[in-house]
């Protein structure tokens, strides 16, 4: 049985959440303040551990602070449970090392999915530790979000205007990069040169990832879709840190997983889709990658839509209207708002 150790000065919530992981077949132990947590993780050594933010005594960055601090539970997955939704509260956390963060209020599947996939990853990457036993290095990069921390410390920084360039298809890709600010669209072309737009990149996300091991050139062109800072390192760089670090390896491979997972199901939703729905998934896409909340606003070109819905700008553009027409969207000159992001994803 998997240990959790709970972290939470609100009784309640933390009566509350003990209750729903002790159901779902979790051992917990629970601490009130961050200094008891602090000590109960030394004594207790928990699989994983759940942690709000603001707190008394000590803070939920204080408690990740110290944990990592100390051999025994440097790696125990740690999630930060929160209502601060801003970016740079997220990122904090995620540069501390947090593996995970959950914003207030969640949803029952929500936190067990984040607990199993994380324990998973833990269960992975002590299967690699043991396969591959080396030397701690200070320096060592131990995590995908170390391996950010790195591009962002010591990458080449990039600057790109909204419609500039970053790279050709046919381009040597000698580099990776790290979009620290901006939104990419990846595109190709059709057989009658009609521009398809095949992924969404923005801040925090990977970008020009070919083979490492082989010189290929890039096999399509990037474009920024707002201003655009990068911050890149060479492949053989990339490479070197990949061979001395097999964990990182792993998380990697996850995160390349889910986006080829993502382009299948936009290819199918090209291929079989309404008009509709088209519309109202790539909506949701483009809401969802520029990290906009609920009521966030989107200015995108409407060809730019179309080529990530795969239908006529025309088409899109009369969809639009509908979707306003309905009260799931408003539009204000050139940008939209998505007013309900549920209905939006039951549209067929």
């Amino acid at each position: 049985m998997k240990k959790i150790l709970l972290v939470e000065d609100d009784t309640s919530l933390r009566e509350n959440v003990a209750e729903l992981l002790e159901l779902s077949g979790f051992e917990v132990c629970t601490a009130s303040n961050g200094l008891i947590a602090v000590d109960m993780a030394k004594k207790e050594l928990p699989d994983l551990v759940l942690c709000d933010i603001m707190m008394p005594e000590l803070d939920g960055y204080g408690v990740l602070e110290e944990l990592s601090s100390h051999d025994s539970t440097r790696q125990i997955p740690f999630i930060f449970v929160s209502a601060k939704t801003e970016k740079q509260d997220v990122r904090r956390g995620m540069n501390l090392g947090a593996d995970d963060y959950l914003t207030k209020p969640f949803e029952e599947e929500e936190l067990l999915s984040a607990i199993e996939c994380r324990l998973e990853k833990a269960k992975q990457m002590n299967t690699v530790l043991q396969e591959y036993p080396k030397q701690a290095k200070e320096d060592e990069i131990r995590s995908l979000n170390e391996l950010k921390n790195f591009f962002d410390d010591h990458g080449e920084l990039l600057s790109f205007k909204k419609d500039e360039t970053i790279y050709n298809k046919g381009d040597h890709s000698n580099m990776v990069y790290l979009i620290l600010k901006g939104v990419v669209k990846s595109c190709g072309l059709d057989e009658d040169g009609k521009e398809l737009i095949t992924s969404i990149y923005s801040a925090d996300d990977f970008l020009g990832f070919t083979s490492l091991t082989d010189h290929l050139p890039y096999q399509e062109y990037t474009i920024a879709m707002e201003d655009v800072e990068l911050a890149g390192i060479s492949k053989e760089k990339v490479k070197a840190i990949l061979e001395d670090n097999k964990a990182v390896t792993l998380e990697l491979m996850d995160v390349i997983a889910g986006n080829l997972t993502d382009i299948k199901k936009q290819l199918l939703q090209m291929a079989y889709s309404s008009v509709r729905k088209k519309t109202a998934q790539t909506l949701l896409l483009f809401s969802k990658a520029i990290n906009r909340d609920k009521d966030g606003a989107l200015k995108i070109a409407r060809s730019d839509l179309a080529g990530v819905a795969g239908i006529a700008t025309e088409s899109l553009i009369r969809t639009l209207s509908d979707f306003k027409n309905e009260g799931l969207i408003a539009i204000e000159n050139r940008t939209i708002s998505v007013l309900d992001r549920e209905a939006l994803a039951r549209v067929n």
